[in-house]
């Protein structure tokens, strides 16, 4: 009997002893990351039967555990790359924002600036210096064109360089994990026992790779955590890690993509698949704000550019030559896929930049037509062959021939911003004078005429391609047998001004009768005739129309230029060039603003997630210092027990003396 109270004394040591171990571990790791608290789990010694009764033999510690809930670890977990996506998303917008809402290195002052020495420049045409500070201001306009635009390239190489060092975090989570599924494997298998400190340092390092990317974890039966990303692309399957690679993109050499190998092959994981956490929050950032942002900002300057560059062709400069192109712009940027096996190459030119989008585009031949699809909402147009016009851009292969699969990506306003330069570089050459001379159009004094008929209103538009090489005369003739008007050698179209207008199309040779207030347009070319009587000419009245001769003094082309920072000449009409480049600051900065109040919350909900899983796994040192004595006084009372024991078994050997 001594010898059972003994043992029993010695099993209350032990678990006490136990007890006080878990007890200070848990105390050394209250600050350690990822620890889960460890409980001694205690239970009865199986009892023995002395005939009279079944009597206990002490306790015995059945497993030590750790205290852990898989469901607030997933919850955690979740909470964890839904709030590091929206952190790295809000990092990198917050840049443009800043970038594109200052009121001094944005492009608003830069755009004030230019229009404004477009005005002075009208108000002193003949003015060398005025001509001097408009070119200037052009330049300071085409300088903060390219600034932006570089500071939006050095974004996506920052973005390109943050993807490999996620790329590279991931894999090494990924290798860490593989090698604790290993151990942990092994230890459980063999002891039959939960590896409780091990099992903390996987679950802390899937949390960690939750950080850098969205992770799916399937436990398996053997202990082990298989863990898969995106669409299921498995990163960890038992004891096999499967890594991550960055590449080029196959239309695109200047952009990093996530890669994955298998079967040999390097397969670009698509964008969507990669969602949550930075790398994530990387590559959203990239495809829904970074990429329409270098598109907008392009399709202004490419808008203002082209606008003003036509209507500039359609003035006179200093020396009394047609106006040229007073902006360089860039070419569309056309990427043909590397895996393409044919030879074709696509060509993609602007022809109107009033249906102008911020969306690039994706060409696709399946052997016989040309699919496109427009990637800013996925809108596909009807298969053909090529050429294609489709938002103001005219797609057409340039040479080659296209295999079946082959695949492009047109981005046509990518590079407004930073391929736009200054043309000219002579003041002179600034066509501020219109392509006319000044009203009355043409050569006849007023006194010549019988009638008092007068010719005015003059202007050319976009298909005035050509300068009159020769002045062209109407002459009036009252005729009783042809009828009365104006026998022209080239045809014309005169539209009234009724409502609506009625045109009418005459051909050279034909009888062009008056009509009071009407228009006359050839060529490019059009003018009014009318009268303060409302009466026709007199026969014989001749009215001539020629190219303006010289530009100096005529600042009516300037007026126009100037006109230009008002008109809405973008959007399909609906917005001007500021209007265009507001919509797009309002967009980033609304965006920015979501974004700042979504992570917000999202950090609130990881907060609380954290302190749910706390409270349930977290080491609460009061509670340790409670159990300490608990477990103090148990070994001491166990130590008691044994002494009594000794005691009673000493006595027993007194007795047999």
């Amino acid at each position: 009997m001594a010898t059972n109270i003994l043992n029993i004394g010695r099993s209350a040591l032990a678990a006490a002893q136990v007890g006080i171990n878990t007890t200070g571990h848990n105390i050394a790791n209250a600050a350690t990351p990822g620890y889960s608290r460890q409980v001694a789990v205690q239970g009865t010694a199986q009892p023995q039967n002395f005939g009279f009764g079944f009597m206990g033999q002490g306790t015995e510690i059945a497993t030590v555990k750790r205290v852990y809930s898989e469901f607030l670890g997933s919850q955690t977990r979740s909470a964890q790359t839904s709030k590091s996506g929206l952190d790295s998303y809000y990092a990198q917008i917050k840049q443009i924002d800043n970038l594109l809402a200052d009121p001094a290195s944005g492009l608003s002052p830069a755009l004030q600036g230019f229009f404004s020495g477009i005005q002075e420049l009208s108000s002193n045409p003949a003015a060398i210096p005025s001509r001097q500070a408009a070119l200037s201001s052009a330049e300071t306009l085409v300088s903060r064109f390219q600034s932006l635009a570089g500071r939006l390239d050095e974004i996506e190489q920052g973005i390109n360089s943050q993807i490999t060092s996620s790329v590279n975090g991931i894999n090494s989570y990924a290798q860490q994990i593989a090698q604790l599924n290993d151990t942990i494997g092994r230890v459980q298998n063999g002891s039959g026992q939960p590896a409780n400190d091990l099992l903390d340092q996987r679950d802390q390092l899937i949390l960690d790779l939750n950080r850098e990317i969205k992770a799916t974890v399937v436990k398996q039966d053997n202990g082990h955590y298989n863990i898969f990303i995106g669409n299921g692309q498995p990163l960890v399957v038992g004891v096999n890690a499967y890594a991550l690679s960055t590449a080029a993109s196959p239309t695109n050499p200047e952009r990093t993509e996530v890669a994955y190998r298998t079967a040999g092959k390097t397969v670009v994981v698509g964008e969507s698949s990669l969602v949550g956490g930075k790398l994530g929050g990387l590559v959203e950032f990239r495809s829904q704000t970074l990429d329409s942002a270098q598109n907008a900002l392009g399709r202004v300057a490419i808008g203002m550019a082209d606008t003003f560059n036509a209507q500039h062709r359609l003035g006179r400069d200093l020396n009394g030559n047609p106006g040229g192109d007073f902006f360089t712009l860039p070419s569309p940027v056309v990427g043909a896929n590397s895996a393409n096996t044919g030879d074709a190459a696509i060509s993609a030119s602007i022809g109107n930049v009033n249906a102008l989008t911020t969306s690039d585009y994706r060409l696709q031949y399946d052997g016989a037509d040309y699919t496109l699809t427009r990637l800013s909402d996925n809108k596909k147009f009807p298969p053909g062959a090529l050429p294609q016009t489709v938002d103001g851009i005219e797609f057409s292969l340039a040479s080659g021939t296209a295999a079946a699969g082959d695949s492009f990506l047109i981005r046509p306003t990518v590079n407004g911003a930073s391929g736009l330069a200054v043309a000219i570089t002579d003041p002179a050459q600034i066509a501020a004078a219109a392509a006319l001379p000044v009203t009355p159009v043409g050569t006849s004094a007023a006194s010549a005429n019988a009638g008092d008929v007068a010719i005015g209103g003059a202007t050319v538009d976009s298909s005035y391609t050509t300068p009159l090489a020769a002045p062209v005369t109407f002459t009036y003739k009252v005729d009783a047998v042809n009828g009365d008007g104006f026998v022209l050698s080239t045809p014309v179209t005169v539209t009234d001004s009724g409502t609506p207008p009625t045109t009418t199309a005459y051909a050279a040779g034909d009888v062009v009768p008056y009509v009071e207030g009407a228009t006359i347009s050839f060529g490019g070319i059009s003018f009014v005739l009318s009268s303060p009587t409302g009466s026709a000419p007199a026969d014989g009245d001749s009215f001539t129309v020629a190219a303006n001769p010289f530009g100096v003094g005529d600042n009516r082309n300037a007026l126009l230029l100037g006109a230009l920072q008002t008109a809405n000449t973008l959007g399909g009409g609906t917005t001007n060039f500021q209007g265009a480049y507001s919509q797009l600051v309002s967009q980033i900065g609304n965006k920015t603003r979501e974004l700042e109040v979504t992570s917000s919350a999202a950090g609130k909900l990881l907060s609380e997630a954290q302190r749910s899983l706390q409270t349930e796994s977290g080491v609460n040192l009061d509670e340790e210092a409670t159990n300490l004595l608990r477990y103090q006084q148990a070994y001491q009372a166990a130590a008691k027990v044994m002494q009594i024991a000794s005691e009673m078994f000493d006595a027993l050997l007194t007795i047999g003396r």
